[in-house]
């Protein structure tokens, strides 16, 4: 039987897939610090849902490996499905940008993604750390997609012209939903997007421009944003396997 390992912090998220374990007869370890104790290592099948900080460690100390994109996805990703220009470079290369630009790290949070001007990135962080930088553009919605074995499982609206959705209740339209299938069968169906077993896709609707790709997440970290938890778990016990 799984088991489902929480970080130390509690969050919504981890309460809601703490409660879907639960249903699913799964077994549930909560850290209580920021270090893999040895009951944590006695783990048989553990199922990782944690902060991408301290994922690579807890992942290593428990002898697993977790399913996340490449650093360069993004940018390789076919131009029709991204729908602006989208490079990796290191941020030393991202201080020198003469325009204002979109910079994010590629897979973790270690400073906030936004549009910066020049002269704006924060400077206490390596020159040679990577970044994706991008044109930036207007979304008039970003939905949050999960897939396991390459098909949709389960998704909902979580943002729309940058508000989060949540006092909305995530809800969307018939036609959003039309559009966002629709746009989804494109890239499943392209030979040249490559996706793991267990993957979280942000997809929305650039103004002036069509739908279009955020960016690809790894599941064992992902925010729900109202997806179902039951349907979620399952991704995420795909996005850990044994090393």
């Amino acid at each position: 039987m799984p088991t489902l390992i929480l970080s130390p912090r509690y969050t919504e998220d981890g309460q809601l897939l703490w409660k879907a374990a639960l249903d699913a007869g799964w077994h549930i370890h909560r850290l209580s610090s920021w270090q893999i104790g040895p009951e944590a290592r006695s783990i048989v099948d553990p199922v990782l849902y944690v902060e991408a900080m301290f994922a690579p460690t807890f992942a290593e100390e428990l002898g697993v490996v977790l399913s996340e994109p490449s650093l360069d996805w993004l940018p390789k990703l076919p131009f029709r499905f991204r729908l602006r220009d989208i490079q990796l470079m290191t941020l030393g290369e991202a201080h020198r940008l003469e325009k204002d630009a979109f910079v994010k790290p590629p897979n973790d949070k270690s400073f906030a993604a936004k549009v910066y001007s020049p002269g704006g990135l924060p400077e206490d962080f390596p020159e040679s750390m990577p970044v994706l930088v991008a044109e930036p553009v207007t979304w008039e919605n970003e939905f949050r997609c999960f897939f396991l074995d390459q098909k949709l499982v389960t998704y909902s609206v979580y943002a729309r012209w940058g508000e989060l959705q949540d006092q909305e209740g995530y809800q969307h339209s018939p036609e959003e939903e039309t559009e966002l299938h629709t746009f989804l069968a494109e890239i499943l169906s392209d030979s040249n997007v490559s996706f793991p077993n267990a993957a979280v896709l942000d997809v929305g609707k650039i103004q002036g421009k069509g739908w279009a790709v955020v960016e690809q997440n790894a599941a064992w970290g992902a925010g729900l944003y109202g997806a179902d938890p039951a349907l979620v778990l399952q991704v995420i016990r795909k996005a850990t396997q044994q090393g």
